[in-house]
């Protein structure tokens, strides 16, 4: 039995909504384990683009879906989804999606100090969405969160909403110079929302170690990407949750025991929204081709995403920290016609060679990417649907990318929709499993 976790590799919008839309197929049960609605899944069925922010992807393919205890939650944005899909004919009720009792909310408060707490920066802004999540999970950590069963729970939630706006309102008017909020209307609007989210909440711990009892195949899904990671990724400028596949058993409430497969979904290329180091970052013609033809804008924040060449040492450091059994290769259609592809094999510091990513970030200002050249393909490959049908120079890239990583390739995306997908192994199918990729050689 296959439980299989999805996390991206790279600093996000790597395309983890369509691979879990494409697992989920195969699975009984799909569990959504951190962050909130500052990530955006993209899937585009029959050509019409879905983007869920908070429900789980796997909810377009008619599954159970859950939404743990490790997500910072925002009732409004999740009805608006909720209704949306609905409207799209998609079963959304209780007994299609669940929210764990302990997950957080986010209360107008926590994006009130997140816009006001970038403005303040000004410069050095980190780069949020605004939509509260950092300040949620300080709220979290330092023990003053509300959760879902505080929620449901009127008189628990009206006094915690009065102690939080003590400390938040003077924060908010004597720091940042904002305006104050009132209590009131605040515990009217999430009363409001109590009545109609209340059949969803449920001890979901209990719910997923039943489903795994019974041998039902799980899927877990997190949002942003490796290196936006708490503890591991490029510090400051990171999430405030941990993204890595080890959370999938914490901010679910599974027993690590239970997992089996780690897909590590990287874009055929590199991207970045907001600040924060990017080695491989191209600001000349190229990165402006791979910009416009990947269509990269953030799909919450609307933000252009930045664009550079694939770097192998960030996924070297993603497949270390996540257990990575099998990778899954998007975007690969937006190389085409690229004369010559590089791949960052390795950083150069001070005429000194670093094999793994540095913690320091003023370490990495001062390393250069080691490039390897491989050539490109003039083929368009979007409608390729077999690996043996793909171009030589494309299996090359691919070959290559298994080498510097170590870690075989599953899936290979050659465009949006969902039918634009090879599938060399599928964990929940493995002895449906194609041809491997052949090893390329080195240079």
């Amino acid at each position: 039995m296959a439980n299989v976790v999805v996390i991206g590799t790279q600093w996000g919008d790597e395309g983890k909504g369509k691979i879990v839309d494409l697992l989920a197929e195969f699975a009984d049960v799909v569990v959504r384990f951190q962050g909130g609605a500052n990530a955006g899944h993209t899937m585009v069925i029959k050509g019409e683009k879905i983007i869920n922010h908070l429900v789980p992807s796997g909810i377009l393919q008619n599954k159970f879906c859950i939404l743990g205890n490790g997500m910072v939650v925002d009732p409004a944005v999740l009805l608006k989804e909720i209704d949306h899909l609905a409207s799209k004919g998609i079963q959304t009720g209780p007994e299609r999606i669940r929210i764990s009792e302990t997950a957080h909310l986010i209360m107008p408060y926590h994006r009130a100090i997140d816009l006001a707490r970038e403005e303040k920066q000004g410069a050095q802004q980190i780069g949020t969405t605004g939509r509260g999540i950092g300040p949620a999970y300080e709220d979290k950590v330092g023990r003053r969160g509300i959760r879902f069963v505080d929620l449901i729970e009127p008189d628990t939630f009206g006094e915690k909403v009065q102690a939080a706006l003590e400390e938040k309102n003077f924060l908010l008017t004597h720091y940042f110079g904002a305006e104050s909020l009132e209590p009131g209307p605040i515990i009217a609007e999430y009363h409001g929302y109590a009545e109609r989210l209340a059949p969803y909440v449920a001890n979901v711990s209990v719910l997923i170690d039943e489903a795994a009892r019974r041998k039902r195949k799980l899927l877990f899904e997190g949002s942003q990407g490796t290196h936006l990671d708490i503890d591991h990724g490029t510090y400051p400028y990171v999430t405030s949750s941990n993204t890595l596949a080890a959370n999938a058993c914490c901010g679910a409430g599974l027993g690590p025991q239970r997992l089996t497969h780690v897909i590590g979904i990287v874009k055929a290329y590199t991207t970045r929204v907001g600040r924060g180091p990017f080695l491989t970052e191209l600001t000349d013609e190229i990165g402006n081709r791979l910009q416009e033809k990947g269509a990269e804008f953030g799909s919450t924040t609307g933000r252009r995403r930045r664009c550079g060449w694939l770097d192998a040492v960030l996924l070297r450091n993603a497949v270390r920290l996540n257990g990575v059994t099998g990778l899954a290769i998007t975007k690969l259609d937006v190389l085409d016609g690229l004369d010559s592809l590089k791949i960052c094999t390795g950083y150069e510091c001070a005429g000194r060679p670093m094999a793994d990513f540095p913690a320091s970030l003023k370490v990495l200002e001062r390393c250069r990417p080691v490039y390897e050249t491989l050539p490109g393909w003039s083929e368009e490959i979007s409608g390729v649907r077999s690996f043996r049908r793909l171009p030589k120079n494309v299996k090359g890239y691919l070959g290559r990318i298994e080498e510097l990583t170590g870690t075989p390739i599953d899936i290979i995306s050659v465009g949006p929709d969902r039918d634009q997908t090879i599938v060399l192994r599928n964990p929940y199918l493995p002895k449906r499993a194609a041809a491997k990729p052949p090893r390329a050689k080195k240079r």
